[in-house]
């Protein structure tokens, strides 16, 4: 009798740990993640789109949104930027490319020298940080 309800035991565990196993891989989260691009170098401009597409093939309800301020506002510059097709791909896709105000007045940066699908914030860092008050994920791009 006590091997039986061993038996039955270990069958009910195990049935429920497979059960479990395969609702983690049928779940999809609801990350948010915020991504700071610093860099200016245009291989680390083609690597975060690459990251974020990964991320949306595997997670498509992920939200995002690209913080760039300093030298990385380029990526955002209408003259500068080389991933200007694959960022409007992306914002259809309802990812969020921002621009630090900050940055555009230190640089001297007008709203018209910034690519379209862009939006500006006051301060980048901030941005940052009211995400990651709010709960996203936080993600430094570039060196």
């Amino acid at each position: 009798m006590k091997h039986l309800f061993i038996i039955i035991l270990t069958f009910f565990v195990q049935s429920t740990i497979v059960a479990q196993i395969k609702t983690e891989k049928g779940k999809s989260h609801n990350h948010k993640i915020v991504f700071q691009m610093v860099s200016k170098d245009t291989a680390d401009h083609a690597a975060l789109i690459r990251q974020i597409k990964n991320i949306l093939n595997l997670e498509p309800h992920c939200k995002v949104e690209v913080v760039c301020h300093g030298p990385g506002i380029n990526i955002l510059m209408k003259e500068k930027t080389t991933v200007l097709l694959k960022i409007i791909e992306l914002s259809l896709n309802k990812v969020d490319f921002v621009a630090c105000e900050f940055t555009m007045s230190q640089k001297n940066i007008v709203r018209t020298d910034l690519i379209d699908v862009c939006r500006t914030v006051p301060g980048g860092i901030l941005e940052i940080v009211y995400k990651q008050e709010k709960g996203w994920s936080y993600i430094k791009s570039g060196y």
